[in-house]
């Protein structure tokens, strides 16, 4: 009798926890459920306690059947295989196959880049002292985060990527002093959530503080980090480097690889061409503009503003606004085909500005909170009090 309720505790206890990480950790189950994020959080930051659980759940249920005889072997054998496919799928898919190179990135020269980027693919650029980090999107598509121990001509500066919201951040990948180990675990508002895994903590992608610190708490610090094509990387930065995702050398991983990309580039090219999120866990909707418009965002302190390129290029390639106080220069460079956001610390408005940010008020720093060109239903979802194409202090304008 108690063999056999054991049997059938340990069979639900394993099958529930099993469940609930599948659901909140198995990426395509977002596909058809709708994952409230505390849910998601609570997983992210106790996911191997409740893996050791549901395990110890299972053996429980293995020791009832195998050793006492009780409950139908159906079951048993059932239940195992869920066990496997519940909790096997999520832990090969998270640390396995989405494995970051936030230490072991390797950057190549242009030449060698050239064998595998069209002239005009868009990438996110990174640079300090004239030395500049290209990358493209489908090869930061499955790894996310990408530096090294070289650091960006000795700064401590890895790439951050979310293909959801087509978003590369720039960010010194530590808290207060402390240095952090990033990993990804999952997405909620088509937008990363990374786990500080010194800590425990979850770290929203777009954000950068964790999440038990909350937005006045400490955060990672952004680096300046823009978009341009990579034949204007080329001119730009002739000496500058491309990150490339080559293929693993371990079968098992060149298979587990080939099987995630092109998941992956199935699900993101949907994503780009649909107005639908193609993981819909959206908490916030905003028709100002489509869903999939491309967008370029500030946001100072409480104040958030994002423009289109279309309405950049209207204004003459340049336009000089305010944002949290700060007077910002936006501009486009045709020749680099690049939009890029500056501080104005001079005494009057630019009228002229190149995209190394020489301008007629002085040289201007990048601003280290733009973001570049990610989709407009992400933008809005974290910064939901946002302007659009905002001309001078205070006016808006629709693009």
């Amino acid at each position: 009798m108690f063999g056999t309720i054991f049997f059938w505790l340990g069979l639900v206890a394993s099958l529930g926890i099993g469940f609930v990480y599948f659901r909140d950790l198995g990426d395509v189950s977002q596909m058809i459920l709708r994952v409230k994020r505390s849910n998601m959080v609570r997983f992210i930051r106790y996911e191997y306690q409740l893996i050791a659980a549901g395990l110890a759940a299972a053996a429980v249920m293995a020791i009832a059947h195998l050793g006492f005889g009780a409950g139908p072997a159906w079951a048993f054998w059932l239940g195992l295989a869920l066990v496997v496919i519940l909790y096997g799928f999520p832990w090969v898919w998270v640390h396995l196959g989405l494995r970051n190179q936030i230490d072991s990135a390797k950057f190549y020269s242009i030449e060698e880049a050239r064998k595998y980027l069209n002239p005009a693919e868009s990438v996110v650029v990174i640079e300090k002292d004239g030395v500049a980090r290209a990358h493209p999107d489908h090869q930061l598509m499955r790894p996310h985060l990408a530096g090294n121990d070289e650091g960006l001509a000795g700064e401590n500066v890895v790439m951050t990527y979310c293909a959801m919201a087509n978003l590369g951040l720039g960010y010194r990948p530590e808290i207060a002093g402390d240095k952090l180990d990033l990993e990804v675990l999952a997405q909620h508002g088509n937008n990363l959530i990374l786990r500080d895994n010194e800590t425990g903590e979850p770290i929203q992608h777009i954000y950068g503080w964790r999440e038990r610190d909350g937005k006045n708490g400490p955060k990672m610090t952004p680096w300046p980090t823009f978009r341009m094509s990579f034949r204007g990387f080329q001119k730009a930065y002739p000496n500058g480097t491309v990150f490339l995702n080559k293929p693993s050398g371990n079968p098992f991983l060149l298979l587990l690889d080939f099987v995630t990309e092109a998941a992956f580039s199935l699900g993101i090219a949907k994503q780009h061409r649909e107005e639908t999120p193609v993981m819909d866990n959206m908490s916030h909707y905003d028709d100002r503009l489509p869903n999939k418009t491309y967008v370029w965002g500030i946001n100072i302190g409480d104040d958030a503003v994002c423009y289109t390129q279309d309405f950049i290029v209207a204004q003459g390639n340049l336009i000089n606004t305010t944002v949290g106080g700060r007077k910002i220069v936006v501009a486009y460079d045709p020749i680099y085909e690049s939009v890029g956001a500056y501080y104005n610390d001079g005494d009057g408005p630019v009228s002229r500005i190149d995209f190394f940010g020489k301008s007629d008020q002085g040289k201007l720093a990048r601003v280290e909170t733009f973001k570049a060109g990610l989709f407009w239903h992400v933008w809005v979802e974290f910064f939901p009090q946002t302007d659009i194409n905002r001309l001078g202090s205070g006016e808006s304008k629709a693009a």
